[in-house]
């Protein structure tokens, strides 16, 4: 019985912890019809400012140009991937930004046909023959028409997991990332030219999430519970979100060209535009997977930080204790440095054995992403150790200095071009056994230090 409530409290915690929102708001009765959902770009383009006036616009067909289906595991389908009613969906966006009046042009031959119908009736059925037919309003026409389409759909873009049991309890998690990508333009009916053109991505997330239990609470009691669920985000609102998106830098982009203008004048639109340029940079800075770029990289790097050091000597007693270090690397290329640093730190074996020491050391250091904000690195090289405690006890060691090698990793992130945090670590093999001032058996000395510091680039990038 203890084992059975045990594992309903694991399972109770795993969830109660480690789950989202979905799994405490599931379906459980019919729901009514709803407003559709509003998208986060929905409201900016709500909230843009007014327009000098409006612009009369057509949208002709705005269509998925994929041709792409809905993947499934067994078997095939002929449903698409991507909504075909993107037209309807624009159109829905250019009067939502309250910059356009788009008029009918998809289905332009039903409007024709109905005129004409209108204008048949009224002839046949005029009260006199004399009597002239009144005449309906001319059709507005477009001064821009805007073409364009979703031009991609990216399965499997990003994929993986974790999970983990023990003993029979255990839970894992799946995610899968897609990606649409749509491109809208504006052509100018006076002459045709192609007076503007924006394209807009937008990822697809879905995710799985399950736990169970599998376990004997008794003799001859078998335990078994299985819970989990399943998010996917509609391809719809994605669509929409791209589409609401493309739309807002449509009109940013006219304001920055001096196409057209907001109703407040020349302010709110500098304001608008240096707004976007700055969204622009960011962006642009931002490659695939939602990584940040950064461009300027300098070749001289000064860095100075603080930690902690261990030794790993004849005695099971170590502590750990104070390690300073400064140091300077010269980039060769992005990827990879030569450094040097100085360290100044304490091995603490025993109570009684606790000296200073110093290092200097040579390292060769690879940066795996150096154009990325955070960016994984390895290093190694060789040293020199010196004693620098004057106590009695390190009669073995005074004034003698020790050949090392040195191998460390650690993570760097850039808060700016020319500052940068990292956290390190490093294994220092001695090649002695007298650093712990104890020579016992045939196992050399070693020692680990940890860091997080600061460093400042400088000079040529």
């Amino acid at each position: 019985m203890l084992y059975f409530i045990r594992s309903i409290l694991i399972l109770f915690l795993m969830f109660s912890f480690g789950s989202c929102s979905t799994y405490y708001n599931q379906p459980l009765a019919k729901q009514d019809a709803r407003l559709s959902e509003l998208t986060p770009q929905t409201n900016k383009i709500r909230n843009l400012p007014e327009p000098e006036t409006p612009i009369v616009v057509g949208v002709y067909n705005f269509k998925d140009q994929t041709g792409q289906y809905k993947s499934i595991e067994n078997g095939t389908t002929f449903s698409t991937a991507v909504t075909q009613g993107a037209t309807t969906i624009l159109i829905k966006a250019l009067e939502d930004s309250k910059w356009f009046r788009p008029i009918e042009r998809e289905n332009l031959a039903n409007l024709l046909n109905e005129r004409n119908i209108i204008r048949t009736t009224r002839d046949e059925y005029k009260k006199s023959p004399n009597e002239s037919s009144k005449k309906l309003s001319p059709l507005l026409f477009a001064g821009i028409l805007l073409e364009g389409g979703v031009i991609s759909y990216d399965s499997n873009l990003l994929t993986g997991g974790a999970g983990a049991r023990y003993f029979g309890v255990g839970g894992s998690t799946q995610y899968r990332q897609d990606r649409i990508t749509i491109y809208l333009r504006a052509v100018s009916t006076s002459t045709g030219e192609v007076l503007k053109t924006v394209n807009v991505s937008k990822t697809i997330l879905s995710q799985a999430v399950d736990v169970g239990i599998f376990r004997y609470v008794n003799f001859k009691r078998l335990l078994e519970v299985e819970t989990g669920f399943t998010k996917n985000e509609p391809t719809q609102l994605a669509v929409q979100e791209a589409i609401e998106k493309a739309v807002e830098l449509l009109i940013i982009e006219g304001i920055k060209d001096k196409m057209w203008k907001t109703k407040q004048g020349d302010e709110k639109d500098q304001e608008v535009v240096d707004a976007y340029l700055l969204e622009k940079e960011v962006e642009e800075s931002t490659g695939l997977y939602e990584r940040i770029y950064r461009e300027k990289i300098y070749k001289h790097v000064l860095n100075a930080s603080l930690g902690a050091a261990l030794i790993d000597g004849d005695y099971n007693s170590s502590l750990i204790d104070f390690k300073g270090q400064i140091g300077y690397k010269y980039k060769i290329i992005p990827e990879l440095a030569v450094g040097v640093d100085f360290q100044i730190f304490r091995l603490n074996s025993t109570s009684d054995i606790n000296h200073w020491w110093l290092s200097e050391n040579l390292n060769i250091e690879y940066t795996m992403l150096p154009h990325d904000k955070l960016s994984p690195f390895i290093y190694a090289g060789p040293g020199i150790l010196f004693f620098a405690d004057d106590s009695p006890e390190g009669y073995l060691n005074r004034w003698k200095g020790f050949f090392e090698i040195q191998i460390g990793a650690g993570l760097e992130y850039n808060i700016s071009d020319r500052f940068s945090i990292a956290l390190n670590g490093e294994w220092n093999s001695v090649f002695s056994d007298k650093i712990d001032n104890e020579i016992s058996g045939r196992r050399n000395d070693f020692y680990f230090n940890v860091g997080l510091g600061i460093n400042y680039h400088f000079g040529k990038k």
